[in-house]
C-alpha cells in the first residue's frame, strides 16, 4: 500500500501566498519601468532624483559642481557670460582696437559748429563733437568702467564682509552697533550717497572709487550677516563647536566660508550697478579731473547738445552702458538661481 503524502502545512501554504504576492507586486514594478530590471531601466542618478524629490543632481555632485552643470544649460547664463566676457577683453585690449589715442582731438576732422562727421573708413563710428574718435572713446571708457566699477566693488565687499562677520560672530551688542549704522546707510539712496562722498572728497578717479564702494558697504553687510546668522545653527557648526574648537575657528573655518555664497552672488549683481553709477558720476561732472580721460557718461555729457541732429553721439555710450550692465545682471541672476538649493527641483 503506497503511503499518502501529507498535506502541506498552513504556514507553508501562507508563505507561498507571501511569495505569489510579492511576485505580483515586483511583476507590475517591471511592467511600470517597460518591463526592465529597476537598475537598467531607472538607473542610479534617476532613482536617486526620485528618493531626494525631484532633485536633478547626481549622489555625491558637490553645490558648486552642480551649479556650473545648470548655469551651462542655461541660455540666459551664457548669454550673461558671453556679454560680461565681451566688456571685459574690449577693455583689455583697448589698445589694440583702438587707432588712436584716446581724448586727442585730430586735426583736419572737418567739424563745424552746425555738423559733425559721421561714419568713415578710418573712422568707424565717426568723430564726437571735440574731433575725438568716438570708437575710441568707447573702448577706452569700456577700460575706465572696468577699472572703477571693480576696485569699488572689492572695496564695498571687503569691508562690508568685516562688518557683516562681526555682527554675525559675535551678536548681542556688537550686531546691534553694527547693523544701526548700517541701517543709516542704507536709509539714503546709494547713488545719493555716492555722489555726496564723490563731491566731498572731490573730482578723481579715485574719489569716484571710494563713494561708489562705501555706498555698496551696507549691501554685502547686511546680506552677509543674514547667511551667518542662517547657518549659525548647521549641524557642522554644533558639531565643530561640541569637538571644542575655538569660537574664531569655528567662524573663520566653518561659518564664513558656508555663508559666502550669497554675498559672491550679490557682488556680481553690484558690479553691474557699479558700472551705471560710474557713468552718472561722470555725466553729473564728478568723475576724473583730466577731460581727456575716456568716460561713458563724459561722452553723453558732450553728445547732449547734439542730440537731435547727431543723436549716435548719445546712443553709442549709452547702448554700451545698457549692455554691460544687462550682461552681469543675467550672469548674477542666473548664479543666484544655480546656487539656491531650491532651484535645484
Amino acid at each position: 500500500m503506497s503511503a499518502t503524502a501529507p498535506p502541506p502545512a498552513s504556514g507553508s501554504r501562507g508563505a507561498d501566498d507571501a511569495g505569489d504576492a510579492a511576485a505580483g507586486l515586483a511583476d507590475g514594478a517591471l511592467d511600470r519601468l517597460g518591463g526592465q530590471p529597476r537598475d537598467e531601466a531607472a538607473g542610479p542618478g534617476r532613482w536617486a532624483a526620485l528618493g531626494a524629490g525631484g532633485i536633478d543632481d547626481e549622489p555625491g555632485t558637490s553645490l558648486v559642481r552642480g551649479a556650473l552643470r545648470r548655469l551651462r544649460r542655461d541660455p540666459t547664463a551664457i548669454l550673461g557670460a558671453v556679454l560680461v566676457t565681451l566688456f571685459v577683453l574690449v577693455a583689455l585690449a583697448a589698445p589694440l582696437i583702438a587707432g588712436y589715442q584716446p581724448g586727442r582731438a585730430l586735426p583736419g576732422s572737418g567739424i563745424t559748429p552746425s555738423s559733425v562727421p559721421g561714419p568713415s573708413e578710418a573712422h568707424p563710428l565717426g568723430l564726437d563733437p571735440s574731433g575725438v574718435d568716438l570708437l575710441t572713446q568707447l573702448v577706452y571708457g569700456a577700460r575706465q568702467s572696468l577699472v572703477i566699477g571693480v576696485v569699488s566693488t572689492v572695496i564695498g565687499l571687503f569691508f562690508g564682509m568685516v562688518l557683516g562677520t562681526l555682527a554675525g560672530a559675535f551678536g548681542g551688542w556688537v550686531d546691534t552697533v553694527v547693523m544701526r549704522v548700517v541701517d543709516i546707510l542704507l536709509s539714503i539712496p546709494s547713488l545719493l550717497l555716492a555722489v555726496s562722498i564723490a563731491a566731498v572728497a572731490g573730482q578723481s578717479g579715485t574719489s569716484v572709487m571710494i563713494a561708489i564702494g562705501v555706498a555698496q558697504i551696507p549691501i554685502f553687510a547686511r546680506l552677509l550677516r543674514g547667511s551667518m546668522l542662517a547657518e549659525r545653527g548647521a549641524d557642522y557648526v554644533l558639531a565643530a563647536t561640541s569637538l571644542g574648537l575655538r569660537h574664531r575657528t569655528v567662524v573663520m573655518s566653518h561659518l564664513l566660508p558656508n555663508s559666502l555664497g550669497p554675498v559672491i552672488v550679490q557682488a556680481t549683481l553690484v558690479l553691474g550697478t557699479a558700472i551705471i553709477e560710474v557713468a552718472a558720476l561722470s555725466y553729473l561732472g564728478l568723475g576724473a579731473a583730466n577731460p581727456a580721460t575716456a568716460e561713458w557718461g563724459r561722452m553723453l555729457v558732450r553728445a547732449q547738445p547734439r542730440l537731435a541732429s547727431d543723436p549716435w553721439l548719445a546712443i553709442a555710450p549709452g547702448v554700451c552702458i545698457a549692455i554691460t550692465a544687462l550682461g552681469f545682471t543675467l550672469l548674477g541672476e542666473s548664479l543666484r538661481q544655480a546656487l539656491d538649493p531650491k532651484g535645484r527641483r
